[in-house]
């Protein structure tokens, strides 16, 4: 299992890293509607619809985005648009892990698949905004997220249990601990002021997520990496639970020793839409 994650992570990495770095935008987000519109058939799978409906899903999405990227929406996107992507992340992602997965069950599949979809195409949008603003911009972004994943795992498996007897949300994810989640949040406020002594010391570099937010305002600036470490973290438990409830343990087998793309990206895909309403909010109000 290791040497195949190992061998898929290098391998993602050759392809993903020359497509980052390419001074045409089109490679990157050819690359990046790919793993999207994969993502899009795996979500079909994963609200019970046929292979054929799963790969009409994939289509939808690469029509729904491409459509949007022939209306200029690559480079000039409504800032309604992303507040709306990152308001109905927060609502709905709060919301059903709340419900958990009996009420995730519950709920209409055909309108589950149908708005899932839509996100991920106003996740990729926020994306493709985002490498457009600079590399740096986009890794800062891409960081923030794996941070937190990944110290909330360290954290986790230290102090999990001996401050909070409760788990974070034990039905939908048992392995999550609130001490887990609040280092993760910590890792992420730590990452933010490294990220911010690099780009003063490279100031020819586009500016990242983290040195926009604290020029404008620093307290705003530190609610702001919270929170978007928190939604991280739902963005995590929403495919957990719609995972559980399908009774799988991956999206699927796309990506050998890492399960699918939905389990990759699956914690950027609110954060995303999210660093894209933030700054927009803040070049609105200069």
């Amino acid at each position: 299992m290791l040497k195949q994650r190992v061998i898929t992570a290098l391998l993602l990495l050759a392809v993903l890293i020359p497509a980052v770095l390419h001074p045409n935008r089109q490679f990157f987000m050819g690359l990046s509607l790919l793993m999207i519109c994969a993502g899009a058939w795996e979500w079909g799978r994963l609200n019970a619809r046929s292979q054929a409906m799963s790969v009409a899903g994939a289509v939808f999405c690469l029509l729904l985005s491409v459509t949007a990227i022939d209306q200029g929406w690559g480079s000039h996107l409504p800032v309604q648009l992303w507040w709306l992507t990152g308001s109905a992340w927060v609502l709905l992602g709060v919301a059903l892990i709340r419900m958990g997965v009996p009420g995730w069950s519950r709920l209409p599949k055909l309108l589950c698949w149908l708005a899932g979809l839509l996100l991920l195409v106003g996740s990729w949008l926020a994306l493709v905004h985002a490498h457009a603003r600079g590399v740096n911009f986009l890794l800062s972004v891409l960081v923030l997220v794996w941070a937190a994943d990944v110290v909330a795992y360290f954290c986790g498996r230290a102090l999990g249990g001996k401050w909070f007897a409760r788990k974070l949300a034990a039905g939908i994810s048992p392995g999550k601990t609130w001490e887990g989640a609040l280092g993760g949040c910590a890792g992420v406020l730590l990452v933010a002021g490294l990220w911010m002594l690099w780009d003063r010391a490279h100031p020819a570099l586009s500016p990242s997520l983290y040195t926009l937010l604290w020029q404008e305002n620093r307290l705003l600036a530190v609610v702001a990496f919270v929170f978007m470490a928190a939604m991280s973290v739902v963005g995590d438990l929403v495919e957990s639970l719609v995972k559980r409830s399908a009774g799988v343990k991956d999206s699927s087998g796309l990506l050998p020793g890492h399960g699918g793309v939905l389990d990759r990206v699956d914690a950027l895909l609110p954060t995303l839409p999210l660093a894209m309403m933030l700054v927009s909010w803040l070049e609105l109000h200069k």
